[in-house]
C-alpha cells in the first residue's frame, strides 16, 4: 500500500468530533453510540509521528474484532449491530472509513488501564532490577529479562491526561478508584482474557508478553471491554522462533520505529521526526504479519 493511501486524520463533517487520541478519532453518533475511527497514525514514546503507516488502522480494527468475538463469553464488548453505512451518509467519507471504523456503545470509561504481564520485560524488567518487584508485587530472585513470570500479573495504571504518561498504581489504589467488587472483576477478567489469548497465540508461533485493556460501564453499571484488544499497539507480540531469555526479543509492532528513533538526536518530545520509507514499510509488514498469523485458520 502506498503512503498516499494512508489515513492520518479523519474528517466527517456530518458527525460532531469528540476528540482525537494518539491513534483514534472519536465522533458522536447519538446519546447511545460513538463512531471510533482507527487511523494510520503511529506514536512512539507518547509522541505521534508525522508519517502514518498505511493499513495500520485496518489491521488494528480487524485484530480487535477477532479478540472481542473470541472473548464474548467472558465479557460483553463495545460492539453494536450498527454499521458505518447506518450513521455516515456521505459516500466519500464511508470509503475513507472502510475497514477502520466501528459504531460502538457510548459507555463511561474506567479511569484505569488494566495491564497484564506474562513475561518480565519493559518497565516491569526495569522495576524488577531496581526493587525485586513489579509494580509492588514481590517476585523470586534471579529472574532474567524476557523470562516467563511465575504467574500472570495484573499491574494496573492510572490513565493520564493527554500528553502525559500513565502512572503505575497498586491494586489497592484501583479499589479506591472504582470499588473493591469492580476492581476484583476487572483484574480477574483481564487475567482470564490474557491467558486464553496467550495460549491461542502460542499455538500460532506468537508469544503475548503483556497487554493492556480498557473497560467501561453502561448506565446500569454493567461492565464492557472497550477501545481495542490484544493488538500490536496495546501488546508485546514476540515470534516464538526469535525468543531467547536474557534478551529483548524482536516484536510484531513499531520496534523498527523505536530502534530508528534511538539513532537520532531527538529528545522524545513533540514534534516527532519524519520517518524513512523503509522504516514505515517494515513496520506495516510486521503489523500485517501479526494479523495473518493470529487470525488465519
Amino acid at each position: 500500500m502506498n503512503i498516499t493511501d494512508a489515513l492520518f486524520e479523519s474528517t466527517i463533517p456530518e458527525l460532531p468530533l469528540i476528540g482525537r487520541g494518539k491513534v483514534r478519532d472519536i465522533y458522536s453518533v447519538d446519546e447511545n453510540h460513538l463512531l471510533i475511527v482507527t487511523t494510520d497514525r503511529l506514536s512512539a514514546y507518547d509522541v505521534v509521528m508525522p508519517d502514518p503507516v498505511p493499513g495500520k488502522g485496518a489491521v488494528l480494527t480487524e485484530i480487535s474484532l477477532f479478540w472481542f468475538r473470541m472473548m464474548s463469553d467472558i465479557i460483553e464488548n463495545q460492539l453494536t449491530d450498527l454499521t458505518v453505512a447506518d450513521v455516515v451518509k456521505d459516500p466519500d467519507a464511508r470509503e475513507m472509513l472502510a475497514g477502520r471504523a466501528l459504531v460502538v456503545k457510548r459507555l463511561k470509561p474506567l479511569p484505569i488501564e488494566a495491564v497484564v504481564r506474562g513475561y518480565l520485560i519493559g518497565s516491569g524488567w526495569k522495576d524488577y532490577q531496581e526493587t525485586g518487584q513489579v509494580c509492588g508485587i514481590d517476585l523470586p530472585d534471579g529472574l532474567q529479562q524476557a523470562e516467563k513470570l511465575p504467574r500472570t500479573l495484573f499491574t494496573p495504571a492510572y490513565k493520564a491526561e493527554a500528553g502525559a504518561h500513565d502512572e503505575n498504581i497498586s491494586f489497592e489504589k484501583v479499589v479506591e478508584l472504582i470499588g473493591e467488587k469492580l476492581a476484583a472483576r476487572v483484574r480477574d477478567i483481564s487475567i482470564e482474557i490474557y491467558e486464553r489469548a496467550a495460549t491461542y497465540a502460542l499455538e500460532r508461533g506468537i508469544i503475548i508478553a503483556d497487554t493492556k485493556f480498557e473497560f467501561g460501564l453502561d448506565e446500569q453499571g454493567r461492565l464492557f471491554i472497550i477501545d481495542e484488544a490484544l493488538t500490536p499497539d496495546s501488546s508485546r507480540f514476540w515470534p516464538v522462533d526469535g525468543y531467547e531469555i536474557g534478551t529483548s526479543p524482536p516484536s510484531y509492532d513499531k520496534q523498527f520505529v523505536r530502534d530508528y528513533l534511538e539513532t537520532l538526536d531527538w529528545d522524545k518530545t513533540a514534534p516527532g521526526p519524519e520517518l524513512p520509507a523503509e522504516i514505515i514499510e517494515r513496520t506495516a509488514d510486521k503489523y500485517h504479519e501479526a494479523l495473518t498469523k493470529m487470525t488465519s485458520t
